[in-house]
C-alpha cells in the first residue's frame, strides 16, 4: 500500500500538483470530460469546491478514455471549464485512467493493494472517489451522482 500523498501530477497549466499540499483535507477526484452527458456536473464541482473550500478539495482529472469525449488540448480544457463553467479548482493535465496506460493516480483509486480500501472500475466521465483528510480512500461515486448529492455532502462534512 502506497500513500495517495506521495503521487505528485502535472496541473493542466503546466504546475505541479502534489496531493501532499492537501493533508488536512478531503479531496474528491473526478474523471472530467468536456463532450459528455455528465459535463454539466461542472457547476457542481466548482459550487461544491466553492462551499467546501476549507475542508474539501475538488482536482478534475481531464481523461479522454470514454466515448472520446476530452479531445481537447490542455489549453482548450482549461479555456473550456473556465469560460462555461468558472471552474477555479485544481485541474490535472489529460491522462488515462484505465487501460494499460492508466496514470498512477488511478492505479492508487482503483486498486486495493495500492489504496488499501478496494478495488474498484472507472466505468464512466464523472466518476468521483473521495479521500479522507488523512489520505484514506473513503469511497467511489457513480457518474450519475450529483457531486452536492446529501450523500456526498454529508460525507464531506461528517454529518
Amino acid at each position: 500500500m502506497t500513500s495517495i500523498y506521495n503521487i505528485k501530477i502535472k496541473g493542466l497549466a503546466g504546475e505541479e500538483i502534489n496531493f501532499a499540499d492537501f493533508k488536512g483535507k478531503k479531496i474528491l477526484l473526478v474523471n472530467v470530460a468536456s463532450q459528455c452527458g455528465y459535463t454539466p456536473q461542472y457547476a457542481q464541482l466548482q459550487e461544491l469546491y466553492t462551499t467546501f473550500k476549507d475542508i474539501l478539495v475538488v482536482v478534475g482529472c481531464p481523461a479522454n478514455n470514454f466515448g472520446k469525449q476530452e479531445p481537447g488540448t490542455h489549453e482548450e480544457i482549461q479555456t473550456f471549464c473556465s469560460l462555461n463553467y468558472g471552474v477555479t479548482f485544481p485541474m490535472t493535465a489529460k491522462i488515462s485512467v484505465t487501460g494499460n496506460d492508466i496514470h498512477p493516480l488511478y492505479q492508487w483509486l482503483t486498486q486495493e493493494s495500492e489504496n488499501g480500501k478496494m478495488d474498484s472500475e472507472v466505468k464512466w466521465n464523472f466518476q468521483k472517489y473521495l479521500i479522507s483528510e488523512s489520505g484514506e480512500f473513503i469511497d467511489t461515486y457513480g457518474s450519475g451522482i450529483d457531486p452536492c448529492s446529501e450523500e456526498i455532502v454529508n460525507t464531506v462534512t461528517g454529518i
